[in-house]
Parts: C-alpha cells; sequence; structure tokens
C-alpha cells in the first residue's frame, strides 16, 4: 500500500524527527561516560555507542547518495522540478514500517544487520556519539534542500544492492525510521 503524502508537511515532519534524534543523542548521550556507552545491557545484546556506530555506518552509506542525487538535479540542465504532494512507493513503505519501532520503543519486526553494518566491540564512544550528531545535523540539511527537488523522481539505490532503488522521499523516511529503532534501542542499552 502507498501512501500520499503533502510534499513540505512531510519535509517538516522528517526534521522534528531528525531534530529528536539528535536532542537524544545531545541530552542522554554526549556528556555520558564510555563505560555507560559501552556496557552491553545483555550477552549479544549491543551497547548505546554500538547502536550509533550501527547508524553511522549506513549513514556513511545513504547521506553521500543522497547529498549527490540532490546535487545532481540542482546542478542539470533542467530546472528542478519539486512536486506539492509525494506518493510512498509499495515497497518503500513496506520497508519503512518494517523499521519503525512500536510504541513501546520495541523493535518491530526482528531482523539481523548484514555483517558490513554489524558494529565494533572496541569503540571510541565519544568519537561515535559526535559523529552520530554530524550526520543528523547533515541529514537535516539536505531534508531542507529536498525542499527543491521532486522527491519522487529522485531514486537512490540501498544497501541491499544498487538493483533495489528507492524514491527520494522513501530513502529519507526509510532511514530515519531505522535511525528511530536503533534509537530506541540505545535508550533501552543505557537504561
Amino acid at each position: 500500500m502507498s501512501l500520499k503524502f503533502e510534499t513540505p508537511v512531510l519535509l517538516d515532519q522528517l526534521h522534528r524527527q531528525v531534530e529528536a534524534l539528535l536532542q537524544i543523542a545531545r541530552h542522554q548521550f554526549l556528556n555520558i561516560s564510555d563505560e555507560i556507552l559501552l556496557r552491553q545491557p545483555a550477552p549479544g545484546k549491543w551497547s548505546v555507542a554500538q547502536c550509533l556506530d550501527h547508524l553511522n555506518a549506513y549513514a556513511r552509506f545513504y547521506v553521500p547518495a543522497i547529498e549527490n542525487a540532490i546535487q545532481g538535479k540542482l546542478s542539470g540542465s533542467l530546472p528542478p522540478n519539486p512536486s506539492p504532494v509525494f506518493k510512498s512507493g509499495w515497497l518503500g513503505n513496506y520497508f519503512t514500517n518494517m523499521m519503525l519501532p512500536k510504541a513501546d520503543g520495541q523493535a518491530g519486526m526482528k531482523m539481523q544487520a548484514p555483517k558490513a553494518y554489524r558494529p565494533l566491540a572496541d569503540l571510541d564512544a565519544g568519537k561515535v556519539v559526535h559523529e552520530f550528531i554530524e550526520w543528523q545535523e547533515k541529514i537535516n540539511a539536505l531534508l531542507d534542500r529536498a525542499r527543491l527537488v521532486n522527491l519522487q523522481q529522485i531514486k537512490i539505490g540501498t544497501t541491499l544492492g544498487s538493483w533495489l532503488k528507492f524514491s527520494l522521499g522513501d530513502t529519507f523516511r526509510f532511514v530515519i525510521a531505522h535511525e528511530q529503532r536503533h534509537m530506541a534501542q540505545a535508550l533501552r542499552a543505557k537504561a
């Protein structure tokens, strides 16, 4: 099932979600000890730093891809063509909903991170938190730039392979839902 969104409303909503992630990172994780950030709540469960490191790994893939796609559209020979309405694709919507945490903060569908995106056990926790904050600030800047382009027309390859592409709007929705999922996990790990 696909959904329709007023583009400015969707971008504002995504902006607020990223701001919420930033506030949690700044207020809950920025000035606490490495011991707390690196503590795994149980064997095989990720620490706060591991959750954020996992998200940083995805950001290293998606943020440059989004940035390049928007820049390519803005520097192209045709003028940008933003659309007042964004229609989510059924697959993009499915993946987004699969990532979203439940209302109680628990993960929805259980899944295992691909090997390349599994966090290390030995991390510089402070550096990981700072990197996460930097990525979120970049995502917010990209959400602002996305107002100038058509969220439907730009396609972004996924970490699953370049053969699977989501529209820019669905890419933002999926990435931010994934971040919300692991931020809820990080908060549980801290508690």
